[in-house]
């Protein structure tokens, strides 16, 4: 269930803040939104995987305190990542 080499690239190079930026709190989230979205695809399959719901609960736990320090940090680029992405702020 991990993130291919090449989507995660196409994530880095649409979600960076700069061009050598690889950890900043807009591509973490939305490396969790589409490791969430794929999870939750899983599990529409597999409803006793048990193991993998505490994970993606972690996961949207993970997401939500980045997405609280964005908020804080720059509102307005929160804004912006939320649209994107198509998620509920």
């Amino acid at each position: 269930m991990t993130l291919l080499q090449a989507r995660k690239q196409e994530l880095i190079s649409d979600y960076q803040v700069h061009e050598t930026d690889t950890g900043s709190a807009d591509l973490q989230i939305a490396m969790l939104t589409d490791r969430i979205n794929q999870l939750s695809a899983h599990l529409q399959k597999n409803k006793k995987d048990y193991s993998s719901r505490r994970g993606l609960l972690k996961m949207i736990g993970h997401r939500k305190r980045l997405m609280a320090y964005l908020q804080k940090q720059d509102s307005e680029r929160y804004r912006a990542l939320i649209q994107k992405l198509g998620i509920r702020g």
